[in-house]
This record gives structure tokens, sequence and C-alpha cells, in this order.
């Protein structure tokens, strides 16, 4: 299953408006795109958004055992915000520990289970992690977790960027391929050509919506 680019771009505005108009289970600070929707595929075969966060530090811990009791999670007031458990219990989601998860909490918020989106969720901005990434990937010869670096960003700190809005409306994003991408941030050309192959490989594996939580 994939988009149209038109209804790609709406999905965006939808998951950004979201996030401006309701309550998140965690603070969001920057909301990306990049892959397929920024380079202006038209389908797009999956589309690749990306979601800073906040680390919760004070919250409402003492709320945490009243949503284990009626949950079965813990770390609600903790990890992610108890005003949202209030809101949106349905979005409720927990690791394999049974702790809140931030990022299966985003996900169930902001995604539909069948569409083909993937949400990128980290502490840290894009073009840090897109860095870190790298770094990792390089050390353990590991590339299908690269981020892909051709990225745009639309919202940042509470304000919506309607120029980034309209350049991502009219094609008018200008990247170069994803090896060049690899290559430009030090990879010799042999291993990002390599690297480009075991993203897209791995792109093609993946099915309905997905999500990644990540930590630097």
């Amino acid at each position: 299953m994939s988009m149209d680019r038109p209804e790609a771009v709406e999905r965006v505005e939808e998951i950004v408006t979201t996030v401006e108009a309701e309550t998140m289970p965690v603070p969001v600070r920057e909301v990306w795109v990049y892959g397929d929707v920024a380079l202006g595929l038209d389908p797009v075969e999956r589309l690749d958004v990306y979601v800073t966060k906040d680390i919760l530090f004070k919250d409402a811990p003492e709320r945490a055992e009243e949503f284990q009791r009626s949950h079965g999670v813990d770390g609600v007031g903790k990890t992610v915000r108890a005003a949202w458990a209030d809101e949106h219990p349905e979005y409720i989601r927990a690791n394999a520990n049974g702790h809140a998860a931030p990022e299966k909490c985003l996900a169930a918020h902001l995604l539909n289970d069948d569409e083909p989106v993937h949400l990128e969720v980290c502490n840290a901005s894009f073009e840090d992690n897109v860095t870190q990434r790298l770094k990792g990937a390089k050390m353990r010869n590991d590339y299908e977790q690269i981020l892909d670096p051709r990225g745009a960003c639309l919202w940042l700190d509470g304000e919506r960027s309607p120029e980034a809005f309209q350049k991502l409306r009219d094609n008018e994003f200008v990247f170069p391929t994803l090896t060049q991408s690899l290559s430009m941030l030090g990879m010799d050309e042999t291993e990002a050509g390599d690297a480009a192959d075991a993203v897209k490989e791995y792109r093609t594996q993946q099915e309905g919506a997905t999500v990644r939580g990540d930590v630097v």
C-alpha cells in the first residue's frame, strides 16, 4: 500500500495539526519529514515522519500507582503525561517490560494501524540523530537503521513553517541520492552504496504503521 503524493502531504499536515492542538503523551519539540515525501516521489511508498520529544522530568509521579492498577502499565505520570493518559486511555502503550513507552504512545495517538507511515521518535534533533545513527551503523557494520538525512523541518517549538509546507506541496526540496548524501557525511563511496541498498531493502520489508524509539 502506498499514498498519492497529495494524500501524503495532507497526512503530514494532519499529524502536525494534532501535535499543535492536542495534549501529547510527552512534550514534542520538532516534526520533520524525510525520505520519499521530501524527495517529491509520487506515489509515496512509505511516509517517514521524525518527532523530537523532550523527556519528562516532573509530571505526576504520585499517580503512577493509580494507572498501574487501572491499566497494568507502569510509569504513567513519569515517562508519559498523566493528563494525556486521562484524555486518551485508549492510546496508552507499554514496552516489553510493562513500562509506558513514549514512542508507542505517540504512534498510537498519531497514526492509524494500517497506513504506510513510519514514525521515528527521539530526544535528539533530526540532524543530530542522523549523525549518531550513522556512527553506530559504521561501528556495527549494520546499515539497516541508518536515518535517511534528506529531511525537512515542518514544525519547531510550537511554530509551523508555512514556507517548508509550501515547498513540500510544490516539490521544491532538492536533495542528492541517498548514496551521495551518505558520502557527504563521511562514508566512502562503496560503503555509502552498500548502506543505501540496506536502507532501501529494510524499508521494503515494512508494512502498515511502524514506530522506532531512540535515545541519544
